[in-house]
């Protein structure tokens, strides 16, 4: 597993074990990564291609999330995978364009990953997942700090599970049946940021509300905290170019055999982080 001590990939790593599925999670610091009891950890790093290859030996199907903010190594990661392993299972997004110029940055830089795993000649399967409900844990400091939450305004769309997200992942990682397709995820209902809010405080027992940030102010703010520029400038095009999404998928309840859970369902899970 490539991004195993990720939101997405550490449930992964937790489902796989659960099963009984030999699991081996490719980590920058093994020694800090904290992951459940029987994954294997092991040292690499994606920014140096030639670490990967103990780590890849032997492995059948890698879970693979790209964290970085350009396709820069991309190409050589791959042609480390493609000499040590079957398959990759990409984590993409539902928001590439198959049709045309891609809505913002994000997209774009998956759209490209898309394209160099197809030529890398490595079988693959898509798994692209709207957006991510664990990216709200990035407001837990405004939460316990006030009522408000400010940030970028971004189109609605349908928020889905990182929980739902791995078990589906893990469907595909153990059935190669799904290699050479595309999977959609999403929750069950369109939300935007003021509905993710209302959940939160819904599960924490008091009001709290949305407040959309100007773009010129967004970009202040997150130069000041620290964020690169890079994304920086990805998270500004996402809320100033991104169109809203109806899209719904019955892609969770077909893998798993249960309905994806919905953005209240994800706050009563998380509400701890937010007290």
């Amino acid at each position: 597993m490539v991004g195993a001590t990720g939101n997405v990939g550490r449930r992964v790593a937790a489902q796989l074990v659960a099963e009984g599925v030999e699991t081996r999670a490719l980590a920058r610091n093994p020694e800090t990564a904290v992951l459940p009891r029987g994954v294997e950890v092991v040292r690499g790093d994606l920014a140096q291609p030639e670490s990967l290859t103990t780590a890849v030996e032997g492995v059948d199907s890698v879970f693979l999330v790209w964290p970085f903010h350009g396709v820069e190594g991309a190409t050589q990661v791959l042609k480390v995978l493609g000499e040590h392993t079957q398959r990759v299972v990409y984590l993409s997004s539902t928001t590439v364009n198959d049709q045309g110029p891609q809505s913002d940055l994000i997209p774009q830089l998956h759209a490209e990953m898309e394209a160099l795993i197809e030529a890398s000649g490595l079988p693959w399967t898509k798994l692209r997942a709207d957006t991510i409900a664990s990216n709200a844990l990035g407001w837990a400091g405004q939460i316990r700090a006030g009522d408000v939450v400010c940030g970028t305004e971004v189109a609605p769309t349908a928020v889905v599970h990182e929980g739902d997200i791995a078990a589906v992942a893990a469907r595909l990682l153990t059935d190669h049946s799904h290699t050479w397709r595309t999977y959609l995820a999403t929750g069950p209902r369109v939300v935007g940021r003021a509905d993710q809010v209302a959940a939160i405080g819904a599960a924490l027992g008091r009001p709290l509300r949305f407040e959309a940030l100007p773009l010129d102010v967004a970009r202040e703010s997150m130069t000041a905290a620290g964020l690169s520029p890079r994304l920086i400038e990805s998270l500004l095009s996402m809320a100033e170019f991104r169109p809203r999404s109806d899209l719904v998928t019955t892609t969770v309840a077909d893998l798993t055999g249960r309905p994806a859970r919905n953005v209240r369902e994800w706050a009563a899970e998380h509400v701890e982080m937010f007290r």
